[in-house]
C-alpha cells in the first residue's frame, strides 16, 4: 500500500469530484440512455423485446450482461437501446437527456458518438438522424444552462466496421462539420474488421482536413493500434489500452517502451481510456491492474472516459472516484487528465485554450482553495 507524505493533500471528496469540471471524449449515445427512458420509448413504439420492463431491473440486466467479460456479448446489449432510437423524437430526447445527465455530473465539454446507420430501421434518412440528434444536443445545452450548468456537446459520427458504409458516414460527418458534428469514428468488432477496411473514408477525411478517432487497441492488440495510426492516420485512439503490450516493466521497476509505445507517447497521441468498460470487456483485469496508472506515470496523453454509462453503470465522477481510490490521485491528477482531454478535443485550438483557462483551471483552483482554507482553519483551532 502506498504511504503518503504527511503534508500531501487529501484525496478529493465525492462532492469535490462531482463538482470538478470534467471533459469526456468517448461516450456512446446509445450506451447512455436512462433505463426509464428505454422503457417509456419501448412502450410508445411497440418495441416488445426488452428483457425487463421495470427500469430498476432493466438497469441491473444491462450491467450484468455487460459484466460478462466478453466484448461480443457487451455489444449485444445495444440491440435494445438502438431498438428504441428509431424516430426523430426518440433521438432528440435521448440526446437532450444525455447532455443533461453529463452536465449534472460536472462535465463541461463532451463529444458524444453514435452510428447514424443504426437508426434507419423505420426509414429515417441519415440526414434526419443527424439533425434530430443535433437538435437534442442543443436542447440539452439550453436546459442545462437554464439550470445553472454550462456544458458544450459535439457529435462524432460513427461508422460500424462490419457494415462497409464508412465512406458514406465520413461524407455525412463532413457535411455537418459546422453544424454540431465535430468528427468521425469507426466502432464495432475489431477482430476480422481492421481499420484498413475503411481506408477510403480516412483518406477522404484527411483530404478534407477533418478530425477522426478510431476504436483500436481494445479487444485487439498492437496491430490494431499500428494500423489506426500508420495506415489510417488517426488523430486519437478509441481506448488504445493495449498499448501496454508494448511496454516492459522489469523486476527492478524500470520501464522500457517499444517503438510503437514510444511513438504514441512522443507524438502525444490521445488515448481515450475507459477503465470500467475495459474491465468489463476483459481488456484490463482490474482497476489496480489497469494500464492507466502506468501510462499516467510515463506521461502518455491519457484521458478518462465512460464509454457506455448505462451498460457500465458509471459516470465521469464514478470513473474518477475509482482512480482516486486505486491510485491515490489528487485534484492535481484529475486536472491533468481533464486538461489532456480538452487539449485533444476536436474543436478549434483557441476554443480549447479558452475552456482550459476560463473553466477547467479555475474550477480546480477553487476546489484546492477549499482544502487550503480548511487546513489553515484547522491550524488555528
Amino acid at each position: 500500500m502506498t504511504t503518503l507524505p504527511p503534508d500531501a493533500p487529501p484525496p478529493p471528496t465525492p462532492d469535490q469530484i462531482l463538482r470538478a469540471p470534467k471533459v469526456l471524449l468517448h461516450d456512446h449515445l446509445d450506451g447512455g440512455l436512462r433505463p426509464a427512458t428505454v422503457v417509456e420509448l419501448a412502450a410508445e413504439q411497440g418495441y416488445d423485446r426488452l428483457p425487463e420492463t421495470d427500469p430498476a431491473r432493466l438497469a441491473d440486466w444491462f450491467r450484468a450482461s455487460a459484466d460478462s467479460g466478453s466484448l461480443v456479448r457487451y455489444l449485444e446489449t445495444f440491440t435494445h437501446t438502438v431498438g428504441v432510437m428509431q424516430t426523430p423524437e426518440a433521438l432528440a430526447r435521448v440526446a437532450a437527456e444525455c447532455v443533461l445527465d453529463l452536465a449534472a455530473d460536472g462535465v463541461v465539454y463532451a463529444e458524444i458518438r453514435y452510428a447514424p446507420e443504426q437508426h434507419q430501421e423505420r426509414g429515417l434518412r441519415l440526414e434526419e438522424v443527424v439533425e434530430a440528434v443535433n437538435e437534442g444536443l442543443r436542447e440539452g445545452e439550453r436546459r442545462a444552462a437554464a439550470g445553472g450548468r454550462r456544458v458544450r456537446a459535439g457529435a462524432l459520427l460513427t461508422a460500424m466496421r462490419q457494415a462497409a458504409r464508412a465512406l458514406e458516414i465520413a461524407e455525412l460527418a463532413n457535411r455537418y462539420r459546422d453544424a454540431g458534428v465535430v468528427g468521425f469514428d469507426i466502432a464495432g468488432p475489431e477482430a476480422g474488421f481492421p481499420p484498413t477496411r475503411s481506408l477510403d473514408a480516412f483518406e477522404f477525411l484527411k483530404r478534407e482536413n477533418n478530425h477522426f478517432t478510431i476504436h483500436a487497441g481494445e479487444a485487439f492488440g498492437l496491430p490494431s493500434i499500428w494500423q489506426a495510426l500508420q495506415w489510417c492516420g488517426a488523430d486519437r485512439l478509441g481506448h488504445g489500452v493495449r498499448i501496454i503490450d508494448d511496454i516492459e516493466v522489469r523486476e527492478d521497476g524500470s520501464v522500457s517502451l517499444g517503438r510503437l509505445a514510444a511513438y504514441v507517447r512522443d507524438k502525444r497521441i490521445p488515448l481515450e481510456l475507459c477503465p470500467t468498460s475495459n474491465i468489463q470487456t476483459g481488456a484490463a483485469p482490474s482497476y489496480a491492474e489497469h494500464p492507466i496508472g502506468l501510462l499516467r506515470r510515463l506521461g502518455f496523453r491519457a484521458t478518462v472516459n465512460t464509454d457506455n454509462r448505462l451498460m457500465s453503470d458509471t459516470s465521469m465522477s464514478r470513473e474518477f472516484t475509482q482512480l482516486v481510490r486505486t491510485f491515490h490521485y489528487t485534484l492535481d491528477d484529475l486536472q491533468w487528465f481533464t486538461v489532456n482531454a480538452m487539449k485533444s478535443a476536436f474543436i478549434p485550438f483557441d476554443e480549447r485554450l479558452a475552456m482550459i483557462g476560463d473553466v477547467i483551471k479555475p474550477g480546480y483552483a477553487a476546489l484546492r482553495s477549499e482544502w487550503l482554507f480548511r487546513r489553515e482553519a484547522d491550524k488555528g483551532t
